[in-house]
């Protein structure tokens, strides 16, 4: 059986397991908020060298270390913070597909495994 739907805070009817118009607006805005602060990518180390050691990375590890899928991201295994020596050590990169990558990395991460 499914779950019943829900009423939002603004006071629309909501699908169980979906967010309101005005939820969807809010988390939205707060993203543009954060991007707003953030540096750019070139800012955040991504230069030309680390795209040619990306692709050759790539080359070498077409499958997510996860699930063995076709991997479409070079993922850093301990974060760099702008930290150049890390942002371009091969030893600190995984091949991840998009999904692992923006679910299980960050539950991981996060602590939540």
């Amino acid at each position: 059986m499914p779950a019943p739907p829900r009423l939002c805070s603004c006071g629309a009817i909501v699908p169980a397991g979906d967010l309101c118009a005005c939820q969807r607006d809010t988390i939205r805005a707060r993203k543009r908020r954060y991007d707003a602060t953030r540096p750019n990518s070139r800012q955040r180390g991504y230069t030309r060298q680390w795209e040619a050691l990306r692709a050759e990375f790539l080359r070498q590890h077409p499958t997510c270390a996860f699930c063995g899928a076709g991997a479409e991201v070079v993922d850093h295994i301990q974060r760099h913070h702008g930290n150049v020596a890390l942002v371009m050590n091969w030893n600190n990169l995984q091949s991840l597909c998009k999904h692992c990558h923006d679910s299980e990395k960050k539950r991981r991460e996060r602590g939540h495994y």
